[in-house]
């Protein structure tokens, strides 16, 4: 089986090793010129891939080429974006992609989406792959936009994975919040997920060919923030952010059952 990755970065880079590890064949793409001797040197066949608006590399055929599964997995980076600009940056990428995949061999897509679909709120409650989608940020606006453009195209079918919040060995949001003052949200849930969790649930999908499919993945405990990152901030010896105790916490608990028991998938990293 091939399988392109769009993106080889801090989460494709890991999950092509482990594809390739269990023998699949792999291309993946990056916008680094640097990173290709690191692909190459590691067996993964590398692209110089840039996506924009309106274009896109002339590699993009070479990339798709002979490959039956495409996981797209690049970040919208709307930060900058508010509603009021009405740029649909990401939507449009996506759009100048399709129809090379439309005309490629790539018959099964899993789409790298997130639980910012899904908007926070003062009444915090669990939300389900079946909720309502109203996304209180751009990100998760336009995240929602391409989750159909993929989902509705019956050229391939897709399945849309939307991780929490993502951590690892090297990655933590606690590292941006330590020693912050005032921060929002002490009695709001987290929802986080490991990144061997994050490679493991794409192989898993893949391994049961399961397509057609929504999954959150989120671990399945939920502390609040304030316990969770002064717990974090001692283990890893830094300073502890102090929260605003009077903040009205905004939020959701993302369930992951969906994810447990279509694919009988046990998160292995729970204690975050």
């Amino acid at each position: 089986m091939k399988v392109s990755i769009l993106g080889c970065g801090w989460l494709g880079f890991p999950l092509a090793k482990k594809l390739i590890e269990i023998g699949f064949e792999v291309k993946g793409s990056t916008t680094t010129e640097n990173k290709l001797a690191v692909l190459k040197s590691n067996k993964i066949a590398p692209y110089l891939l840039e996506l924009s608006e309106t274009k896109i590399s002339e590699c993009i055929s070479d990339f798709l080429y002979n490959s039956d599964i495409l996981i797209i997995d690049i970040p919208p980076g709307l930060r900058k974006i508010t509603e009021a600009t009405s740029e649909k940056t990401f939507v449009n990428k996506i759009k100048t992609l399709l129809p090379f995949m439309e005309n490629s061999t790539i018959e099964k897509v899993i789409f790298i989406s997130s639980t910012s679909v899904y908007a926070d709120t003062a009444t915090i409650s669990t939300v389900t792959e079946e909720s309502v989608l109203h996304p209180d940020t751009e990100s998760g606006k336009q995240l929602v936009e391409v989750e159909n453009l993929l989902r509705n195209n019956y050229n391939f079918q897709t399945t849309i994975i939307r991780f929490g919040g993502l951590i690892g060995e090297d990655r933590n949001i606690v590292k941006m919040l330590t020693g912050k003052t005032n921060v929002a949200n002490p009695d709001a849930p987290i929802n986080l997920i490991h990144q061997e969790d994050c490679v493991e649930i794409i192989c898993e999908i893949l391994k049961q060919n399961c397509w057609n499919e929504t999954f959150n993945a989120v671990a399945p405990n939920h502390p609040t923030r304030k316990k969770y990152y002064t717990e974090k901030a001692k283990q890893l010896h830094l300073t502890a952010p102090l929260f605003n105790e009077n903040d009205t916490n905004f939020g959701k608990i993302v369930s992951s059952e969906k994810l447990e028991n279509v694919l009988g998938y046990t998160f292995k990293k729970t204690a975050l």
